[in-house]
């Protein structure tokens, strides 16, 4: 392989890690809903219990190299103010792994009887690892003169915040994941040669999530949100969907990617506890032509909660978000 062919690849797979996956800093999910402790800290602590999510995502499956994400997070109030989180996420794509850990605190007022404003903050790492050698696995054959092209990694440090207010039936979010613009690294090598113009540069990100829960009757609820995320650089990203909960146990409902792809949700509460979801995205750019779909699996464990779902007094697993 030639090396201005070695060059060419090498930016569009840089350029396509820090611009259009948004350098994987700020992670897209379908069922973003169920996962606002991953987009904001001030959520920690307001499900009333010690809230669990497991969720995996696997993008444009059947695409060599795809992303893959994995996500561990577990929240819990510690009184009626303060809430603590923590959170873990492991992502790979093509021929980068990448580990972010953080913890969670936020502190809660309350404005009126119902009305409760969340501040929050969060502090952790990034963990940053390239390695060509997996290029053979994709499969996609880089050649042997991108040996030395690796990052080991490479460690820097995160802190984000955040706001959140909500109801029993109403939210509305404002976060900065990360505040913090870090360089992972200022060049690489090639053949002996040195190229500083290949960089992976994190941005500033700015997340707005809201959702409001109508109750259209004892057993059935119907809840629009929308997550709308602004990276300086890259176009203004929003999502749209809409679910209905069916007598507490069974949600269903839709979602839409502004220019990207539109999404099928479905979950089960199977118990008081614990709730399964799936959803499946399906792009509607030229990359449908290329890949087998989205498909995202999430599992929520709670203990402890205040009124469990299904309930007498609808309490926090019931609340729908």
């Amino acid at each position: 392989m030639n090396r201005n062919y070695i060059l060419i690849l090498l930016s569009f797979i840089l350029g396509f890690y820090t611009q259009d996956v948004k350098s994987q800093q700020d992670f897209q999910y379908t069922q973003y809903m169920y996962n606002t402790l991953g987009i904001n800290p001030a959520y920690a602590g307001s499900r009333e219990g010690i809230s669990i999510l497991a969720l995996y995502r696997n993008q444009w499956a059947g695409l060599g190299g795809n992303p893959e994400t994995q996500t561990l997070s577990i929240h819990s109030p510690i009184n009626s103010k303060v809430g603590l989180g923590f959170n873990i996420l492991n992502d790979k794509i093509f021929i980068t792994r990448e580990t972010y850990f953080d913890v969670s605190f936020s502190y809660t007022l309350n404005t009126s009887a119902l009305g409760k404003l969340a501040f929050g903050v969060k502090a952790g790492g990034h963990l940053l690892d390239i390695d060509p050698q997996r290029a053979a696995l994709a499969p996609y054959d880089l050649g042997d003169n991108l040996t030395t092209f690796n990052i080991d990694q490479n460690f820097s440090p995160q802190i984000g915040a955040g706001i959140y207010y909500y109801t029993n039936n109403f939210y509305l979010g404002l976060s900065v994941p990360n505040i913090l613009t870090t360089d992972h690294f200022d060049g690489s090598t090639i053949e002996n040669q040195t190229f500083t113009s290949i960089t992976a540069e994190e941005r500033l990100t700015y997340n707005l999530i809201a959702g409001y829960v109508f109750e259209l009757n004892e057993d059935v609820k119907f809840k629009p949100t929308t997550l709308i995320r602004a990276v300086a650089g890259a176009p203004l990203q929003v999502d749209i969907s809409a679910n209905f909960l069916l007598f507490d146990r069974i949600s269903l409902g839709a979602a839409y990617r502004w220019d990207a792809a539109l999404s099928a949700l479905a979950g089960f509460q199977i118990s008081n506890n614990l709730m399964l979801g799936f959803a499946y995205d399906r792009e509607t750019t030229e990359l449908r032509r290329f890949n087998d779909g989205t498909y995202e699996l999430f599992l929520r464990y709670e203990i402890f909660s205040a009124h469990p779902a299904g309930g007498k007094n609808k309490g926090s697993s019931s609340r729908f978000f």
